[in-house]
């Protein structure tokens, strides 16, 4: 029970910080006027419209959604890095649903998968270490 805890609090976790930078950028970042980023056709037609440091951000809250995620998982569970890594899959397959459904740049799509990526070994490295002492050195071997 303690790691389905620990899973869902991660995924809960990730998906606010990664929410909450994602609407970040586009106060640092105007849109356009009469942009509409929450309709996904003007989306789809527009995203060329969209400041690159609003990219560069979302790309970043992504990427640092995981890491915390990930790391909130590791501290709740403290005996398996699956809930940690479950959490980063599925942030891994939002990631992947969102550029398949938006047409993106394609140095966004390159930029955004290679920080998922880093995110998800970055959070791997300090969700283990939140592991309990027995639990690494069973990892380790």
């Amino acid at each position: 029970m303690k790691n389905v805890i620990a899973t869902l609090a991660g995924l809960m976790v990730a998906a606010i910080i990664t929410f909450g930078i994602e609407s970040l950028s586009s106060n640092i970042f105007p849109l356009p006027d009469g942009a509409d980023p929450t309709n996904m056709e003007w989306l789809k037609n527009n995203i060329d419209l969209i400041p690159t440091g609003a990219m560069i951000l979302v790309a970043f809250a992504h990427f640092i959604g995981i890491v915390i995620g990930m790391l909130v998982a590791g501290l709740i569970s403290r005996t398996s890095l699956i809930p940690a890594y479950i959490v980063g899959v599925l942030m891994l397959a939002g990631t992947i649903a969102n550029l398949v459904m938006i047409p993106h740049p394609t140095w966004f799509m390159v930029v955004d998968i290679l920080g998922v990526f880093v995110g998800i070994c970055i959070g791997k490295s300090v969700a283990a270490k939140k592991l309990n002492k027995s639990d690494k050195q069973a990892i380790e071997q």
